[in-house]
């Protein structure tokens, strides 16, 4: 069985087909003067027949998914037209005489070291985009012929290191009924679109080519991250059995969205989305989104070499909006490191960026940039249902240096007769355990908590999830990160704010009624995750969860609480219901 992390749910079955990808291999050549003209000639209609390719992939999912699903090709071709990265590899061509492949190779390497060094698991899942774009151009540079998926003559499982949203379009279901990659994340455009189009998929999969030969018989368990090798018949009927039965609860679970998040006793808990996307707004409001938790507004650099203008995200955030309106939309500032914003200004490397320049370190730094974000999000505020979100505040000076900015655009916006909302909220994000120890001093600063259980069990454990030698040791169910949870929420609300929750804790089921019992008045997920936590919620009663938190609560064993917890979702649902424990 094979381990990875799940990327679309669902579950299939069948042969393998192994998808080989040719490395594209690209030497170092010299131009003579009299080549660079022709040499950059060449670069620019490798663009161009790139740039028809992906408008022509765009029209032909256009036709099989949502319309809106079909922006993430839109992305794509923003990478392939930044007139930065053209104007780098256009100028390093002429100045220093080298093929077009190769420059375009470096340039775009710099690119992808800059975004993989983000302490943001999404921003680093775009590296994907700029791979696939890059990939596709280069195959064009070299004359390469791109592999038909299309051409596949029996259905099966795809297995493959890698796939783009390109490739995805070739896939008919009729031929491949999943997939399954050695790389990849839940959150990139590949998982959105398998989505999107029905694939049950598992990303991740680090090395698992070496263990799959073409024909093996594998099961792909979309909604645990498996794929189990050569099952036994037992096995293929407990999975035939799941499938029916996912497909019962899907149709039960659908049928919340319409119904608000409250318990049985009627205490309100809020059930919104966290999204990076503007397109993501459709997939939040048909899963029964009431509000958005969490908008990472980082996306807008995502396509881009170049600080987004104030027109462009003002653009972007009255979308967004206007889409929701009137339910809340909580804008996070910009949370990327100091290297995204120093642009070509330096060639800036931190020895650990997590705890390095970023975030709202940075915009407090850098207070022009700052600024033009939250201009632009203070004239998007004029409906009423905007709010503001500062990332990785660590205590009280920062947090009134960030307001003293707020109030200096607030005062500009006036003095020039702009509208916006004079009594808009502002929270922060409860990240970091210093900022939990001091939750009563910023309770009295702001309008509201949303803790990020991600970087706070992160930071409180000491713990680097993506370093697999100690990935074990990040556990959401510790006690002393519930504590910090709880701590939180009590100073918040003896300060009279509210107080949300938007990591992946929001997200496991297991985790829903010890939230609720704690007193969390919002919960903030991934689309897909809120008619599962919307039910858990409607089925409890808030007395008795705050008893069960309690009981949870006085557990120092950290084992003891996850029995706990599943022994709780057991007895209301069933054990057959778990679908990702922790």
């Amino acid at each position: 069985m094979l381990s990875g992390i799940p990327a679309s749910p669902g579950i299939t079955m069948g042969e393998v087909f192994l998808l080989d990808k040719e490395e594209i291999g690209i030497k170092k050549r010299r131009l003579e003067k009299t080549e660079v003209e022709k040499e950059i000639q060449r670069f620019e209609n490798a663009l161009q027949r790139t740039n028809e390719e992906l408008q022509v992939i765009k029209e032909r999912i256009g036709k099989r998914i949502d319309p809106e699903q079909t922006k993430i090709f839109d992305a794509q071709l923003l990478i392939l037209e930044d007139e930065v990265i053209k104007g780098e590899v256009e100028r390093r061509i002429r100045e220093e005489k080298i093929n077009a492949e190769w420059i375009y190779k470096k340039t775009i390497e710099k690119t992808v070291n800059s975004i993989s060094s983000s302490r943001d698991e999404y921003l680093k899942e775009r590296v994907y985009d700029i791979e696939a774009v890059s990939e596709r151009l280069l195959s064009n540079l070299l004359g390469k012929r791109r592999i038909a998926l299309d051409k596949i003559k029996r259905k099966a499982v795809l297995m493959a290191h890698s796939l783009s949203p390109g490739d995805l379009v070739n896939i008919r279901k009729e031929k491949i009924s999943g997939f399954a990659t050695e790389v990849g994340g839940g959150t990139s455009h590949v998982a959105l679109l398998a989505k999107s189009l029905g694939f049950p998929a598992v990303v991740g999969l680090k090395d698992a080519l070496r263990r799959i030969d073409r024909g093996d018989f594998v099961i792909i368990d979309g909604d645990r991250g498996l794929v189990i090798l050569s099952p036994t018949e037992k096995t293929v009927y407990q999975y035939e059995k799941r499938q029916k039965d996912l497909l019962k609860q899907k149709r039960k679970l659908f049928r919340l969205k319409s119904l608000p998040g409250e318990t049985e006793d009627g205490r309100k808990i809020e059930i919104q989305a966290n999204i990076e996307l503007i397109e993501d707004i459709e997939e939040a409001l048909r899963y029964g989104a009431e509000g958005i938790g969490l908008y990472r507004t980082e996306y807008l650099y995502l396509a881009k070499s170049e600080l987004p203008s104030a027109q462009e995200q003002k653009k972007a955030y009255q979308t967004i909006v206007d889409k929701m309106y009137p339910n809340p939309v909580i804008l996070r500032t910009f949370d990327l490191g100091g290297d995204k914003f120093a642009g070509e200004k330096t060639d800036m490397v931190e020895a650990n960026p997590f705890l390095g320049w970023r975030a709202i370190r940075v915009c407090l730094d850098v207070p022009e940039l700052f600024k033009v974000q939250l201009r632009a999000m203070l004239e998007a505020s004029v409906r009423g249902n905007l709010k503001i979100m500062f990332p990785m505040v660590s205590g009280v000076e920062e947090l009134k240096e960030a307001k003293s900015v707020l109030d200096q655009v607030k005062e500009e916006l006036e003095s020039q007769g702009i509208g916006f909302d004079q009594t808009i909220e502002l929270g922060i994000m409860m990240e970091i355990p210093s900022a939990c120890l001091m939750a009563d001093s910023l309770a009295t600063e702001c309008d509201f908590f949303s803790i990020g259980t991600n970087d706070l069990i992160q930071y409180t454990l000491a713990v680097d999830r993506g370093n697999e030698r100690v990935a074990h040791f990040y556990q959401s169910f510790h006690p002393s990160v519930l504590r910090l949870i709880k701590q939180t929420v009590e100073a918040a609300h003896r300060n009279g704010i509210w107080v949300g929750l938007c990591g992946e804790m929001a997200a496991n089921p297991l985790a829903t009624v010890l939230l609720v019992g704690m007193g969390i008045d919002e919960l903030s997920t991934s689309p897909l995750s809120i008619p599962q936590i919307k039910r858990i919620v409607r089925s409890v009663n808030f007395s008795q969860a705050k008893e069960f938190a309690q009981k949870v609560l006085e557990t120092t064993d950290l084992q003891h609480i996850k029995r706990l917890l599943e022994e709780d979702y057991k007895r209301r649902f069933g054990a057959e219901e778990i679908i990702c424990l922790y």
